[in-house]
């Protein structure tokens, strides 16, 4: 039988790869990084490339990564070989050498060495990988670290204000092209993650977008008031707990009935910690959760 006919069912993967069969569809669905075809029943059959694709996607979330990211690293920097291994980019081990030397001078206190470090992280890489790639990632890490109690509130307070600040002004230093469509990015209804936001914010005003960032959620009334002023294209909202992903729809579907015209964008991990039938009616709004899926929603959007 060749590797590249189907021949494991989804019990089989889920059961050799120590995952839940629900994880893979939902990668399957989210990610399209694999697509096993089907029987004549029906059921999914994978491929000797699809484990190897699965089990290197796997070692990446066990070492800190999250899916998304893993992904972003596939398509960006792997490459699959003939006998169907995958190999690494020695980049990537360098970013991630950079990446621990980083968050251990934030979470040692020790600004002057943090600066050293990103500045470095520049050096090397392009602002979008630094940013959506590095600072990502060390934010996600930090949020597990915290979880588990493993590092102090003053350490994660002096993190976040350190990448505010550097973040805000890569922001801030990006030119401005008034014929760009103009966008709004705000966190949704009870959200406050605004970091995740400033990091999307700057990936959409490097790419074509007029944004004006808000941060913080506001009063759902302040829409009106923000949204007559400045007539944007687009509204960004994001929601990064899937406890406000419910009030964040009912926001959509307000403003999708009395604004019309602008298109709006959902952003944030909120959108991945509910079920997919809480997402399937708002699945045109959902921005994705990778730099290639947000490039893929707005020349969608852009041209319809």
């Amino acid at each position: 039988m060749s590797i590249q006919e189907g021949k494991y069912n989804i019990k089989a993967v889920s059961k050799l790869l120590g995952i839940q069969s629900g994880t893979l569809r939902a990668w399957e669905r989210r990610y399209h990084v694999i697509a096993p075809k089907r029987n004549e029943a029906g059921h999914r059959l994978y491929t000797e490339e699809h484990i190897n694709i699965l089990k290197w996607l796997i070692k990446k979330v066990d070492n800190g990564f999250t899916i998304s990211q893993a992904v972003n690293l596939l398509e960006n920097n792997e490459i699959i070989v003939g006998n169907h291994e995958i190999h690494k980019n020695k980049d990537i081990d360098q970013s991630l050498q950079l990446m621990d030397k980083l968050i251990k001078s934030l979470l040692a206190f020790d600004e002057y060495d943090s600066n050293e470090r990103l500045n470095e992280a520049f050096s090397l890489y392009s602002v979008e990988k630094v940013v959506i790639e590095i600072i990502g990632t060390i934010l996600m890490k930090v949020k597990e670290q915290r979880d588990l109690g493993r590092i102090t509130s003053a350490q994660e307070h002096f993190l976040y204000s350190f990448f505010r600040s550097r973040l805000g002004y890569i922001f801030h230093s990006i030119p401005v092209n008034r014929l760009l469509p103009k966008a709004i990015a705000v966190c949704g209804p009870n959200d406050s993650s605004e970091l995740e936001l400033l990091i999307f914010s700057i990936f959409l005003r490097r790419n074509s977008f007029d944004v004006l960032y808000i941060g913080a959620s506001i009063a759902n009334h302040e829409f009106d008031h923000i949204l007559n002023q400045v007539k944007p294209a687009f509204l960004f909202l994001s929601c990064t707990l899937g406890e406000n992903v419910i009030k964040t729809f009912e926001l959509v579907d307000h403003l999708t009935l009395k604004y019309q015209n602008v298109k709006i964008g959902l952003y944030g991990a909120g959108f991945s910690q509910v079920l997919s039938s809480m997402n399937s009616p708002y699945e045109d709004y959902l921005v994705g959760e990778t730099k290639q899926q947000w490039q893929r929603w707005m020349k969608d959007k852009l041209v319809h």
